[in-house]
């Protein structure tokens, strides 16, 4: 699978509707327009993955479990919708909120490229010249951090990157 294409995606904001620290299944509300890209991605041959911080983990709001339970409740939501979510990688930690084991500094919180080489590593993604990831991000941030951050036996080159909801 090493000449997989890929799509990066935001969860909140960019898939559904951003309300703070989503813990419930209840408050999920999936925009319309992503149900019609995610199909898109699917068509075109491209892997859907969902890349997101989840600091409410470290907040103690929710754990991965719960997280994890959220996530599948997505993805069925997705494929009810005749549109394919190929995986999640998400971030637990934040600098300085919340306390214990997820209270730090770490290279998958975005902008930071963790999330990203973790996902081209485990998914076999093409990583030699010509081959493409493309990240579809709400943050300005994270393009400036990408591209130059990769060690390059991880490097997606050239990236792609779109801005939604800036």
């Amino acid at each position: 699978m090493g000449n997989q294409r890929a799509i990066f995606l935001d969860r909140d904001g960019t898939l559904n509707e951003e309300v703070g620290y989503l813990r419930r299944t209840e408050d999920l509300r999936i925009y319309p327009e992503a149900l019609e890209a995610v199909r898109k991605i699917n068509q075109s041959g491209a892997l859907t993955i969902v890349i997101t911080n989840q600091s409410a983990i470290a907040r103690g709001f929710l754990d991965e479990e719960e997280l994890g339970d959220l996530h599948g409740f997505l993805q069925e939501e997705f494929r009810r919708e005749g549109a394919r979510i190929d995986g999640f990688y998400y971030c637990p930690h934040h600098p300085d909120a919340g306390t214990g084991a997820y209270t730090q500094e770490c290279t998958c919180r975005k902008p930071q490229p963790g999330m990203l080489i973790r996902a081209a590593r485990e998914l076999h993604l093409g990583t030699g010249r010509g081959h493409r990831a493309a990240i579809v991000w709400r943050s300005p941030r994270l393009p400036r951090t990408t591209g130059r951050n990769l060690p390059p036996a991880a490097r997606l080159a050239p990236v792609v990157v779109a801005l939604v909801r800036p």
